[in-house]
């Protein structure tokens, strides 16, 4: 597999899931105060827990970074680079990229060509047909499903170095599956930086932990339960300075006749994946990569998605099936879980 056997293929692991698209630390941690800062944006709520500092210009000049990200990679806001390029005059092919922007593409192309094209960067004609935050509740006509869905393809784009090349007038960009984990992985860099040694980024369904509780402990998450309320949980997991990102098909979503329509789209057929999964959870040193793997592994099934995750080197992850069973690839089955009243879950496959 290369890239560096998959990058890496992705390092060893200090930590485990969650089981939802929602993170939070249970009663224990939350009792440690730390300086906290929380703010909408990239269309979710980002907080910031510092532990090991009470200067505020840290949280400040962070979230500006958060915020300054946003602004370059959405797929909305229309001075953002991704905006221009998916709005290009149809004469124009080549473009000069910034560098963060070219590192996102690279990263979202390995991925889309590790998956075979499961997960697929250029799936911004489907992701922009399906609404699944107005209510509306809505499927688009079979006709226009089929007329995006023949636009997306990964194999349309070539990037080098920062030159990225669009081989086909038809081919948008939407990297908002991988673009959080790239923010956090930089607003830790950015902490880091600034002598940070314990904290916790949460950009909804990914969190990424820098170091351990100042007295060495490692961070308790709650396991959010699917479906459920967001503060019903089925245990908790402990990391340590690693990263922790889910995809499911039960935050953005709505029902129609009975059938639940979620926004994990298959690039191929236009229709959001029917596989038996409903989670996917990702534990790995870099968010950027949690984040596609999370994405990349539900989009390819449950065989398919842990044969992947087990030909990496860094990445650990849990698959939750329809019937709520627990299957654990094979690092995270060396790794602990633990139900609400503290005692290891045996009920993994």
């Amino acid at each position: 597999m290369n890239r560096e056997q998959a990058k890496g293929a992705l390092g060893l692991l200090a930590g485990l899931a969650l089981l939802a698209g929602c993170f939070f630390l249970d009663k224990k941690e939350q009792a440690r105060e730390p300086m906290v800062r929380s703010d909408f944006l990239l269309n979710t709520f980002v907080t910031i827990s510092v532990y090991d500092s009470d200067d505020e210009t840290l949280l400040d000049e962070a979230m500006d970074l958060c915020r300054e990200y946003e602004n370059r990679f959405s797929k909305t806001i229309e001075s953002s680079e991704i905006y221009q390029l998916n709005h290009r005059p149809p004469t124009e092919t080549i473009f000069s990229l910034s560098s963060d922007t070219a590192s996102l593409i690279e990263e979202g192309l390995f991925y889309s060509r590790l998956s075979d094209g499961a997960y697929d960067l250029t799936v911004e004609p489907l992701s922009s047909l399906w609404d699944f935050t107005s209510g509306q509740n809505v499927v688009p006509p079979e006709e226009d499903i089929d007329a995006a869905a023949a636009k997306v393809g990964y194999e349309n784009l070539a990037l080098e170095g920062n030159t990225l090349t669009f081989l086909s007038p038809d081919t948008t960009l939407d990297l908002g599956s991988i673009a959080k984990g790239f923010i956090a992985d930089r607003l830790k860099e950015y902490l880091v930086s600034k002598g940070i040694k314990s904290a916790i980024i949460n950009l909804g369904g990914n969190v990424l932990c820098i170091g351990s509780l100042p007295g060495g402990e490692p961070f308790r998450i709650g396991i959010q339960k699917p479906f459920a309320s967001h503060n019903e949980t089925v245990g908790f997991v402990e990391i340590n300075d690693v990263s922790v990102v889910s995809s499911g098909v039960y935050e953005r979503c709505f029902t129609v006749n009975g059938k639940n329509y979620h926004h994990l789209l298959n690039p191929k057929t236009g229709y959001p994946y029917d596989n038996g999964l409903i989670s996917v959870i990702i534990i790995c040193p870099e968010s950027v990569d949690g984040d596609a793997l999370s994405t990349a592994c539900f989009s390819l099934g449950l065989e398919k998605g842990m044969e992947l995750l087990d030909s990496t080197e860094d990445a650990a992850g849990i698959f939750i099936t329809e019937d709520y069973e627990l299957h654990c690839s094979r690092r995270a089955s060396e790794l602990s879980i633990y139900d609400e009243d503290g005692k290891p879950l045996k009920n993994l496959k």
